[in-house]
This record gives structure tokens, sequence and C-alpha cells, in this order.
């Protein structure tokens, strides 16, 4: 299968009270297009920068990251912008919704930013398959938790993305609202053949998926197939 992510020597380093600190240090990997993949690690680990990195989000300090065929660590803020708009999904542990726009805004912001036709129609397609298609017009602060996650599934989904990154999306939820977005998670990444790449805590979460890297240190320890997934 062809390579969707491919991680090679990736570092990155931070300034931190006049010290160098390294948080990744010669990462190597790589993933298939449509696989499910999760990232596993102790707090302060750096998951969540590799995430980060991977996603467009941010850049390394050293190696190189191909992402569909594009080296994104050469391109500047505004070219990761459009890789990011064109080819990624990100869920966050805190959902990111903007809190003065309805559910149904928040689903539609990616289409808005590609300059898509009937944008309404699409986001509250989306909306209904994760069960809110009568809350749109309702705004972040009016809705909860699981809610708001449910919304940001519909948006992370919205572009038809070819790679969703998901950031601990079941961190701050109770265990049967959790339950619940991850079912639509995996059903939504299934019906679209989206590559899924999640960093979790939650080791039942990540048997789900077809391949555990575990990371520690800023470095892989171990990479696994999951014959169970």
């Amino acid at each position: 299968m062809d390579k969707i992510l491919k991680v090679e020597n990736l570092g990155k380093t931070y300034q931190s009270a006049g010290k160098n600190l390294t948080v990744l240090n010669e990462v190597n990997f790589s993933i298939e297009a449509g696989s499910t993949v999760s990232i596993v690690g102790p707090s302060g680990s750096g998951k969540t920068t590799l995430l980060g990195l991977c996603a467009g989000l941010d850049r390394s300090s050293s190696g190189s990251i191909e992402l569909n065929g594009l080296r994104i660590d050469q391109l500047s803020e505004d070219k990761r912008a459009q890789v990011r708009n064109e080819h990624v999904g990100f869920i966050f542990q805190n959902f990111q919704l903007l809190p003065t726009l309805t559910a149904l805004e928040n689903v539609m912001v990616p289409l808005e930013l590609r300059g898509e036709k009937n944008i309404k129609g699409r986001a509250l397609d989306l909306l209904d398959k994760v069960g809110l298609a009568s809350r749109g017009h309702h705004y972040p602060s009016q809705l909860s938790g699981g809610e708001q996650q449910r919304v940001s599934l519909a948006r992370a989904f919205s572009n038809s993305p070819k790679i969703l990154f998901a950031d601990e999306p079941t961190g701050n939820l109770d265990a049967e609202t959790s339950a619940r977005i991850v079912k639509l998670l995996f059903d939504l990444n299934h019906e679209q053949g989206t590559t899924l790449v999640l960093v979790t805590h939650d080791m039942d979460l990540a048997q789900k998926t077809q391949r555990i890297i575990r990371i520690k240190g800023g470095a892989i320890i171990s990479d696994e197939i999951v014959t169970s997934a």
C-alpha cells in the first residue's frame, strides 16, 4: 500500500530557561494509507508534539516529514495551512470549537476555507451523522462535552481528509460518552476511507487500531501490529 506519512530522523528541540529541551529525537516511521494507528506513551513523552508536527501544526527542528507526497517540513506556514485544509483533519482533546459560532457554523468553517459549494447542506449532513442535526443552532457553551466533541468530529471530516489526527479524543469525557465518540470516530473513518492516527492514554482505545507505536523520552521504543484490530 502507499505510504501517506513518512517520518525520518525527526527531531524537535525547544529553548527553555536558556537551555535546549529535546522533546523528540531521531524518530522514524511510516504509515500506510487507509490504516489506523495509535501512539501511546507516558505524559511528557512527546506524543502530542509528534502529532502536531505530522499534521503540519508546528515545524520540526530536524529530519523530514512527507505527508501525502509533500515535504511539509520544508513548507511555509501558509503552505502548511493549505495542506492541512486540503488533506488533514484534526480532533483536539479540548474540542477547540470557535465559541462565537454555532455548531453548524463551526462545521462549515473548513468548507468555506476550501471555497466549496452547498456548504450548509454538507455541514448539516455531517451533524446528522453524529446525531446533532437538531443542535446546529446551539453555541459550544450550550453543548455538553460529548456534544462538543461530536461537533469537532463532524468538522474534522468535513473536508473529507486523507488523514485524520486525533489527540486524546476521549480524554475529557466520561466512559459512556467516550464509547459513543470512539464508535462515531471509527465509523466515519471507515466510511470515508481515511487514515487515522491517534494519541491516547486509553489502551482499550489503542487496541482498536491496527498498529500501536509506543514512545518514551521522545523516542520510539516499540512498533507493533494489533492482531485483534
